[in-house]
């Protein structure tokens, strides 16, 4: 997958996701990542990508002109059309299930907000997708960005050493993950359950869906209701 960040902030950008996992998933060339500072492409010989808005208000907006001419300079070494994501509290919610979606593309570009948001001629000439992380308000996309770029990239072929390990993620089967521990098996009096120690994976597995199942009715209600309503066999593990 090849993912081009438009910001205002690049630095920022690959300072966050040049590390760990990501960072090997690069040198691999499993993933290449590029963030495209939109101040670059402005007319403004003092670098000035903002202006007041029409019909007044409080804040300033970012221009359309710098943010299209940085979109036309990525899109124009693209192998192919890509899913253009603006990072938007007005958005449609992000969660494993388009995670998964995005992982499918091979050319991804997200432009990240600043201010007051972006003028809405150039968002609707380019954007394919907005999407928000949850309903709150931050200083800029950078953060919103960096945050769906790990989640999707994990789910690449080849990035997490053992597959296994996304597909038993949280939401991978609509339910939260189960328990999990490590040695020592006893750490302040509290040992690990005797099942996970017995060497029988039947037990094992159905001890991981049980606990899966509770912890969702527990933590998350409605994802668990929408799950039993789908699979109403499942309400047997926990009996």
């Amino acid at each position: 997958m090849n993912v081009h960040i438009l910001t205002l902030f690049p630095e920022m950008i690959m300072d966050g996701l040049h590390t760990s996992i990501l960072a090997r998933a690069m040198d691999k060339g499993l993933i290449t990542l590029e963030a495209v500072n939109i101040r670059d492409y402005t007319l403004s010989k003092h670098k000035k990508v903002d202006d007041y808005t029409y019909g007044g208000g409080a804040g300033m907006l970012m221009q359309a002109q710098p943010v299209y001419d940085a979109y036309m300079s990525v899109k124009e070494r693209m192998s192919g059309p890509a899913r253009v994501i603006y990072m938007s509290p007005q958005g449609k919610t992000f969660d494993q299930e388009l995670a998964m979606e995005l992982s499918q593309e091979e050319e991804l570009v997200i432009l990240c907000g600043h201010y007051e948001g972006i003028d809405e001629r150039v968002l609707e000439e380019i954007v394919t997708d907005e999407i928000s992380i949850g309903d709150y308000v931050l200083t800029g996309g950078e953060l919103p960005a960096m945050v769906v770029v790990d989640a999707v990239s994990r789910l690449i072929p080849g990035v997490l050493g053992n597959r296994v390990s996304s597909d038993t993620d949280s939401f991978m089967d609509g339910l939260l993950e189960y328990p999990q521990y490590s040695r020592p098996e006893v750490w302040r009096d509290k040992k690990v359950p005797d099942v996970l120690l017995s060497g029988n994976h039947a037990e094992v597995d159905k001890w991981r869906r049980k606990q899966s199942l509770l912890r969702t009715r527990e933590r998350r209600p409605d994802l668990y209701e929408a799950y039993i309503k789908e699979h109403p066999e499942a309400e047997k593990f926990l009996q």
